[in-house]
Protein backbone atom coordinates (compact mmCIF):
# COMPACT_ATOMS: atom_id res chain seq x y z
CA UNK A 1 0.00 0.00 0.00
CA UNK A 2 2.81 2.52 0.85
CA UNK A 3 4.32 1.67 -2.11
CA UNK A 4 1.18 2.42 -4.50
CA UNK A 5 1.43 5.84 -1.96
CA UNK A 6 4.70 6.80 -3.11
CA UNK A 7 4.05 6.03 -7.08
CA UNK A 8 1.10 8.07 -6.83
CA UNK A 9 2.50 10.79 -5.44
CA UNK A 10 5.66 10.41 -8.04
CA UNK A 11 3.33 10.59 -10.43
CA UNK A 12 1.05 13.91 -9.28
CA UNK A 13 4.76 15.63 -8.69
CA UNK A 14 6.12 14.36 -12.20
CA UNK A 15 2.96 15.78 -13.83
CA UNK A 16 3.30 19.00 -12.17
CA UNK A 17 3.29 21.88 -15.00
CA UNK A 18 6.68 23.79 -14.65
CA UNK A 19 6.30 27.48 -14.84
CA UNK A 20 9.31 28.68 -16.57
CA UNK A 21 9.44 32.51 -16.84
CA UNK A 22 13.11 31.94 -19.02
CA UNK A 23 14.64 33.10 -16.22
CA UNK A 24 17.49 31.14 -14.35
CA UNK A 25 16.87 29.13 -11.77
CA UNK A 26 18.85 31.54 -9.64
CA UNK A 27 16.90 33.84 -6.86
CA UNK A 28 17.38 37.76 -7.63
CA UNK A 29 19.03 39.09 -4.65
CA UNK A 30 17.90 42.02 -3.46
CA UNK A 31 20.95 44.70 -3.58
CA UNK A 32 18.91 48.10 -2.52
CA UNK A 33 16.10 48.50 -0.35
CA UNK A 34 15.48 52.00 0.87
CA UNK A 35 12.11 52.59 3.17
CA UNK A 36 11.94 55.62 4.81
CA UNK A 37 8.61 56.44 6.21
CA UNK A 38 8.01 59.99 8.39
CA UNK A 39 5.43 60.62 11.18
CA UNK A 40 2.72 62.60 9.31
CA UNK A 41 3.02 59.24 6.41
CA UNK A 42 5.28 60.85 3.66
CA UNK A 43 7.63 57.87 2.36
CA UNK A 44 10.02 57.35 0.21
CA UNK A 45 10.81 53.39 -1.47
CA UNK A 46 14.17 52.54 -3.32
CA UNK A 47 14.85 49.02 -4.29
CA UNK A 48 17.45 47.39 -6.94
CA UNK A 49 17.62 43.48 -7.44
CA UNK A 50 20.45 41.63 -9.00
CA UNK A 51 18.03 40.68 -11.66
CA UNK A 52 17.65 44.45 -13.06
CA UNK A 53 14.83 45.14 -11.72
CA UNK A 54 14.45 49.00 -10.57
CA UNK A 55 11.73 50.84 -8.27
CA UNK A 56 11.09 53.69 -6.57
CA UNK A 57 8.18 55.52 -5.30
CA UNK A 58 7.30 58.34 -2.72
CA UNK A 59 4.31 59.71 -1.91
CA UNK A 60 2.08 61.11 1.04
CA UNK A 61 -1.43 61.81 2.34
CA UNK A 62 -2.10 65.02 0.59
CA UNK A 63 -5.10 63.77 -1.17
CA UNK A 64 -8.81 64.20 -0.66
CA UNK A 65 -9.66 62.54 2.81
CA UNK A 66 -5.61 62.47 3.64
CA UNK A 67 -5.97 59.71 0.39
CA UNK A 68 -2.09 58.42 -0.72
CA UNK A 69 -0.62 60.49 -3.68
CA UNK A 70 2.56 59.17 -4.94
CA UNK A 71 4.71 59.05 -8.19
CA UNK A 72 7.91 57.19 -9.29
CA UNK A 73 8.79 54.80 -12.23
CA UNK A 74 10.12 50.84 -12.55
CA UNK A 75 11.83 49.06 -14.80
CA UNK A 76 13.18 45.81 -15.53
CA UNK A 77 14.18 43.77 -18.96
CA UNK A 78 11.32 41.91 -20.88
CA UNK A 79 12.68 38.13 -21.81
CA UNK A 80 13.05 39.42 -25.56
CA UNK A 81 15.60 41.64 -24.23
CA UNK A 82 13.41 44.78 -24.64
CA UNK A 83 14.12 47.41 -21.35
CA UNK A 84 10.71 48.52 -19.78
CA UNK A 85 10.52 51.72 -17.93
CA UNK A 86 7.50 53.18 -16.58
CA UNK A 87 6.96 56.29 -14.92
CA UNK A 88 3.77 56.82 -12.73
CA UNK A 89 1.45 59.27 -10.78
CA UNK A 90 -1.33 57.96 -8.47
CA UNK A 91 -3.53 60.35 -7.57
CA UNK A 92 -7.28 61.22 -7.17
CA UNK A 93 -7.26 61.20 -11.30
CA UNK A 94 -6.78 57.24 -10.61
CA UNK A 95 -3.21 55.59 -11.68
CA UNK A 96 -1.52 56.79 -14.89
CA UNK A 97 1.36 55.04 -16.00
CA UNK A 98 3.87 56.54 -18.86
CA UNK A 99 5.76 54.23 -21.08
CA UNK A 100 6.87 53.91 -24.79
CA UNK A 101 5.40 50.71 -24.42
CA UNK A 102 1.86 51.19 -23.38
CA UNK A 103 -0.45 50.96 -26.09
CA UNK A 104 -1.83 54.96 -26.85
CA UNK A 105 -5.45 56.07 -28.28
CA UNK A 106 -5.65 57.30 -31.63
CA UNK A 107 -5.63 61.37 -31.16
CA UNK A 108 -9.48 62.83 -31.43
CA UNK A 109 -11.21 63.84 -33.16
CA UNK A 110 -10.32 60.63 -35.68
CA UNK A 111 -11.85 59.42 -38.91
CA UNK A 112 -14.59 57.74 -37.63
CA UNK A 113 -15.37 54.19 -40.13
CA UNK A 114 -18.40 53.77 -42.56
CA UNK A 115 -19.58 50.92 -40.60
CA UNK A 116 -19.98 52.46 -37.24
CA UNK A 117 -21.55 55.34 -38.80
CA UNK A 118 -23.89 53.02 -40.43
CA UNK A 119 -24.55 51.06 -37.13
CA UNK A 120 -25.40 54.63 -35.53
CA UNK A 121 -28.05 55.67 -38.30
CA UNK A 122 -29.77 52.11 -37.88
CA UNK A 123 -30.10 52.97 -33.84
CA UNK A 124 -31.50 56.50 -34.62
CA UNK A 125 -33.71 55.36 -37.18
CA UNK A 126 -34.85 52.07 -35.04
CA UNK A 127 -35.24 54.62 -31.95
CA UNK A 128 -37.59 57.36 -34.28
CA UNK A 129 -39.42 54.46 -35.14
CA UNK A 130 -40.22 52.75 -31.72
CA UNK A 131 -40.95 56.28 -30.24
CA UNK A 132 -43.64 57.00 -32.95
CA UNK A 133 -45.54 53.61 -32.51
CA UNK A 134 -45.82 54.21 -28.97
CA UNK A 135 -48.99 55.55 -27.47
CA UNK A 136 -48.98 57.20 -24.09
CA UNK A 137 -52.47 56.88 -22.21
CA UNK A 138 -52.76 59.70 -19.23
CA UNK A 139 -55.76 58.93 -17.20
Amino acid sequence: MKLILIAALAAVVAAAPSYDNGSSEEEAKILQHDFNIEDDGTYVLGVETSNGIVASQSGAPSGPDYAVEKSGYFSWTAPDGTPVHVKFVADENGYQPESDLLPVAPEFPHPIPDFVLAQIAKAAEEDRNRDSNESYSYE
